[in-house]
C-alpha cells in the first residue's frame, strides 16, 4: 500500500480540571477578549453557574453580556439573533457554553458577525471557507457542560436549514476555540438522561472515527482510547453523578472523540442528522439507537478492525462480544432499542435515505450505502430489526 498524502491535525488548548472555570477571565484576557458575549442555551442562562461566571468577567472588568436564544436543534434564526447582539453590544470575542446547541451557535455567531455571505455558503464542501473574510472572525472560548459533542475542540458547527430540514456542517479552521475549559464541576447537574445520551454520542464519535477507512493513525489511537473512558466511565457517570472523576474521563473522551472524527464519521452520523432534522430529536440518543445497526450493516468491513478494539477494551468474542457490548450498554443507560420507541415513524425515510446519501458523514462510512440501502437500514432502526 501506498501511503495518502494527508494533513494530520490536532487541535486547540484545553484546560482540565475541577473548578477551573474560575480562570474564565483570565483567559478571556490571555487571547485578546474584552467585552465577551457569553452564548448558552435557555435551560443554562438560568442556572447559578451562569450567574457566577457572568459576576467574575465583570468583577475582572470585562464588558460581558448574556445570549441564550439557542434551540436544541440550532436553526440559522439563532445565529442571526446572536449576530444582532454582538454588534450592538460591541462584542470583540465570544464564550460559546453548554452541549452542542451552545457551543456550535457561539462559534457561529463569532464567525459571521463580520460576514456579508449567508452561513449556508460555508458548509463544509470543498474550499467553501475560503468564501468566509478570516480576519473579522471573533475569538472563541469554549466550556462544555456536556460529554458528548466534543464541538469545543472543532473548527466547525452544524445548523439545520429552514427549507429542507437538512442539517448542514459549517466549517471555518478560524472558529476553533483559542481555550477550552473541561471542568468537570459544570457537568454534574446534567440529568441521567442527557448524561446517557451525549455519552452515547461521544461514543459513536470515537467508534465511527476508529472505523473510518481513511489515513489518519493519529486519530484512530485517540479514538480507541476514548472508546476505553467511556466503558470505564459512562455508567459510573450516569449512575453516580457526582463522581468528578467519571465526569472529568468523560469530558476528555468527549473531546477525544471530536479530535478523532476528523479522520472521518459515517452511517450513524448520516441517519441521526436526517431524523434529528426531520423530527427535532436528540442528536446523542439517535446515535445510540442507530448504533448496532450501523455496526451490524458495516460488518464485513469493519470486523477485524472491532476485533482488535474488543481485545483493547477488554471485551471477550471479537465483533459478536463487541455488539452485546453495545447494546448491554444501551439497555444499563436506558437508551431505548429502536427509533419507534421515540415518536419516530416509516413515513419520512425517502426524505431520510434521500438526506444521507447526500451528508458529509455517509463519506466515512466503510461501506458506501446507496439510497436504497440506507432506507433499508433506517427502516430498521424504526422498527427495531436487528
Amino acid at each position: 500500500m501506498t501511503l495518502p498524502n494527508r494533513n494530520l491535525n490536532f487541535p486547540t488548548a484545553i484546560k482540565f480540571g475541577a473548578g477551573r472555570i474560575k480562570e474564565l477571565a483570565d483567559h478571556c484576557k490571555a487571547v485578546g477578549i474584552k467585552r465577551p458575549l457569553l452564548v448558552t442555551d435557555p435551560g443554562l442562562a438560568k442556572m447559578p453557574m451562569v450567574d457566577a461566571m457572568m459576576a467574575d468577567l465583570k468583577a475582572a472588568g470585562l464588558g460581558a453580556a448574556l445570549f441564550s436564544d439557542v434551540r436544541p436543534n440550532p436553526v440559522e434564526a439563532n445565529i442571526t439573533a446572536g449576530v444582532k447582539a454582538f454588534k450592538a453590544g460591541m462584542h470583540d470575542g465570544v464564550i460559546a457554553l453548554g452541549g452542542g446547541s451552545g457551543l456550535d451557535i457561539g462559534k457561529m455567531i463569532a464567525l459571521m458577525h463580520g460576514q456579508t455571505i449567508s452561513v449556508f455558503d460555508l458548509e463544509d464542501i470543498g474550499d467553501w471557507w475560503t468564501r468566509a473574510d478570516a480576519s473579522r472572525i471573533a475569538p472563541i472560548i469554549a466550556v462544555p457542560t456536556t460529554a458528548g459533542t466534543g464541538s469545543e475542540v472543532g473548527r466547525a458547527g452544524v445548523v439545520t436549514h429552514p427549507t429542507t430540514h437538512e442539517k448542514k456542517i459549517i466549517f471555518h479552521p478560524a472558529i476553533m476555540p483559542k481555550v477550552s475549559i473541561l471542568d468537570p464541576e459544570l457537568t454534574v447537574g446534567l440529568p441521567a438522561k442527557l448524561t446517557a445520551a451525549t455519552g452515547m454520542d461521544a461514543l459513536s464519535h470515537n467508534l465511527e472515527a476508529y472505523c473510518a477507512p481513511f489515513y489518519h493513525p493519529l486519530a484512530k489511537g485517540v479514538a480507541l482510547e476514548g472508546m476505553l473512558l467511556i466503558k470505564e466511565n459512562l455508567v459510573k457517570a450516569v449512575k453516580k453523578p457526582k463522581d468528578l472523576d467519571a465526569r472529568g474521563n468523560m469530558l476528555v473522551a468527549s473531546a477525544m472523540g471530536a479530535t478523532a472524527f476528523q479522520r472521518g464519521l459515517g452511517a450513524m452520523h448520516a441517519l441521526a442528522h436526517p431524523f434529528g432534522g426531520l423530527y427535532d430529536a436528540h442528536h446523542g440518543l439517535l446515535n445510540g439507537i442507530v448504533m448496532p445497526y450501523v455496526l451490524k450493516a458495516n460488518r464485513k468491513k469493519i470486523e477485524k478492525d472491532i476485533e482488535r478494539a474488543s481485545a483493547y477494551l477488554g471485551i471477550k468474542g471479537g465483533f459478536n462480544g463487541f455488539l452485546k457490548w453495545v447494546l448491554a450498554l444501551r439497555k444499563e443507560l436506558g437508551i431505548p432499542h429502536k427509533l419507534a420507541d421515540i415518536g419516530i415513524d416509516t413515513k419520512r425515510l425517502d426524505e431520510v435515505a434521500k438526506m444521507a446519501v447526500k451528508d458529509p458523514s455517509a463519506g466515512g462510512n466503510p461501506i458506501q450505502f446507496t439510497e436504497k440501502q440506507y432506507k433499508a437500514l433506517a427502516k430498521k432502526c424504526v422498527v427495531g430489526d436487528l
